[in-house]
């Protein structure tokens, strides 16, 4: 068996994976799985992730391949990975894209199926079952456009993420671009891990793009975040936040950092328009 000291990980049978920050190579360790482990827990020494099947998924959908996942547990192993771990990350992996949803022809949506014996499945599936309309092909169903976000989630729960290829509608047009210095004078510029997660947001404006939910600590910036978002769809945006506390933030950041935009601003008990 060969023990690596250095390495960071100890990667368990159940898809548990263990990460001892006290050793050289940690950092370079917890970026290398971050974008396909799920953190559980960070007490002081050990810090424990799942690779869970949504965890996998996600990263399929931004385009990570399963093979740099296994790579990427492998490099930073202090003991060999289970071979069941590499397996199952790839049984996982696989499922994600045999489901595919896309736009109809009458204003409506279509789901794609990897093949007959899936649709039949799905069919019968007791939530998927009553999403699915008329059956166009022996591969393909007709989905109503309002139950677009309900049908990701009875198909995750099934166990069969859609790639979702339907796009948007292009909405109206608001040029915004983020300063490089602010209004006070100060220099303004994206972390890297930022941009990374509006360049994974965005997708470059394919059709995949435009969904899912970007997760980051308090103080990490996700405000920055939706504002380069903004920044690179140009088009108008609605903001909900959970309190009044968040709306005068991105009063305060699209006042700080971009050009002065028009916003209608809805709060409990007062809607108006002004510049922020």
């Amino acid at each position: 068996m060969t023990y690596s000291p250095d390495n960071a990980l100890i990667i368990q049978s159940d898809r548990t994976v263990l990460l001892d920050i006290h050793v050289p190579k940690a950092e370079t360790a917890q970026a290398a799985i971050a974008p396909f482990a799920e953190l559980v827990k960070s007490p002081e020494h050990i810090h424990t992730y799942r690779l869970s099947a949504l965890s996998i998924w996600n990263a399929r959908a931004a385009g990570m391949p399963v093979a740099a996942m296994v790579a990427a547990l492998q490099d930073h192993a202090k003991y060999p990975m289970p071979e069941s771990v590499a397996q199952e990350l790839e049984a996982l992996g696989q499922r994600y894209g045999l489901t595919t949803l896309k736009a109809g022809t009458a204003g409506d949506l279509l789901l794609q199926v990897a093949d007959k014996p899936l649709a039949e499945l799905l069919q019968r599936h007791e939530q998927v079952g009553p999403l699915l309309r008329e059956r166009l092909s022996p591969t393909s169903f007709a989905i109503a456009l309002g139950d677009r976000g309900v049908l990701k989630q009875a198909l995750l729960t099934a166990g069969y993420p859609a790639e979702d290829l339907a796009g948007y509608l292009t909405g109206d047009e608001l040029p915004l671009d983020l300063l490089t210095t602010t209004h006070s004078g100060q220099p303004f510029h994206l972390r890297p891990y930022q941009k990374t997660a509006a360049d994974l947001f965005y997708q470059a404006g394919q059709a995949r793009g435009g969904s899912g939910v970007i997760v980051l600590p308090c103080g990490a910036g996700k405000t920055m975040v939706g504002m380069a978002a903004m920044a690179m769809i140009q088009q108008k945006t609605l903001i909900l936040t959970s309190n009044l506390t968040s709306v005068h933030q991105w009063q305060q950041e699209l006042l700080v950092d971009t050009p002065a935009v028009k916003s209608k601003i809805i709060t409990g008990d007062s809607c108006f328009i002004r510049f922020v």
